[in-house]
């Protein structure tokens, strides 16, 4: 009867196979963790800068629509106005809004915002058919205004 035991193999996984599988399985667990924030800013900020892009292409629409009509305002919904009453509507998700300036930005541009800068260029020269678009893009250093904000002349 004893020899029926000894004979007999055991079916299974011993605890040193279980524990590789757990630690390999963590290590990939860990990977994806780290991963998908990173994924997920690069997803914002690709979507910013397309709505900045589609901004700028509804503007010059508008322009070209208008016989070089300068941009009156810009509303936060994304509505091109003119002088005339005409107007043109930038295609931007949802989440996106558009603000005006009086100045080029001192501080770091809310995420997700297009600020605006009517009559002016990136470089802050003025100009009545330019239009400066200001937004913000999120990195991992510290958020100021040289890392974070980047300018689209229209």
């Amino acid at each position: 009867m004893l020899n029926k035991f000894k004979n007999r193999k055991q079916a299974g996984f011993t605890i040193i196979e279980v524990l590789i599988v757990l630690a390999i399985a963590g290590l990939i667990l860990l990977v994806v963790l780290l991963a998908v924030p990173a994924l997920q800013r690069n997803s914002r900020n690709t979507t910013i800068k397309n709505d900045a892009a589609g901004l700028a292409g509804a503007i010059s629409s508008f322009e070209s629509n208008n016989d070089g009509a300068a941009v009156a305002s810009i509303t936060s919904a994304g509505l091109i106005s003119g002088s005339s009453g005409s107007t043109e509507q930038a295609k931007l998700q949802p989440a996106t809004t558009v603000a005006t300036l009086s100045a080029a930005p001192t501080t770091v541009i809310t995420h997700g915002t297009l600020s605006v800068w009517l009559a002016h260029n990136c470089a802050g020269s003025g100009s009545s058919r330019a239009v400066a678009i200001w937004y913000s893009i999120e990195t991992t250093s510290a958020e100021t205004t040289a890392n974070n904000n980047k300018c689209v002349d229209s």
